[in-house]
């Protein structure tokens, strides 16, 4: 798939966020790379594993002097998602996904905690 195509999937996935999500993404860029940099890694060597990845302090545990600050970041990395996936189907079904993955992070939620709305999700 073709870097434009891909980035219109994550456009729409924000785009089927509630409006409510959308407006506390103000100071956040999202973006997309092939692959994860060394530094977004961090340590690991398996570049493939990595489908996304939020940068920043999320909602919860910023305080009262919190400002003046870079925006946080989204990076969706389109190869390892590609690999995973089968048919564009599956690449929309997954990009949808990790961009929910994502911003959720960014609202303070954790991996475990991502892990078990999932599997209440899977199971309803």
């Amino acid at each position: 798939m073709n870097r434009e195509r891909f980035s219109e999937l994550v456009t729409q996935a924000l785009d089927n966020l509630p409006e409510a999500f959308l407006e506390l993404l103000d100071n956040v860029e999202i973006t997309v790379d092939d692959y994860p940099d060394r530094h977004q890694l961090q340590g690991d060597d398996d570049c493939m594993s990595l489908l996304g990845l939020y940068e920043g302090v999320p909602l919860t545990e910023r305080g009262a002097h919190y400002n003046l600050v870079l925006p946080d970041k989204i990076t969706i990395f389109q190869k390892p998602i590609e690999a995973i996936c089968h048919t564009d189907a599956d690449i929309i079904d997954q990009v949808e996904t990790t961009v929910r993955h994502e911003v959720a992070h960014h609202f303070g939620l954790s991996d475990e905690e991502l892990d078990q709305i999932e599997e209440n999700r899977a199971s309803s």
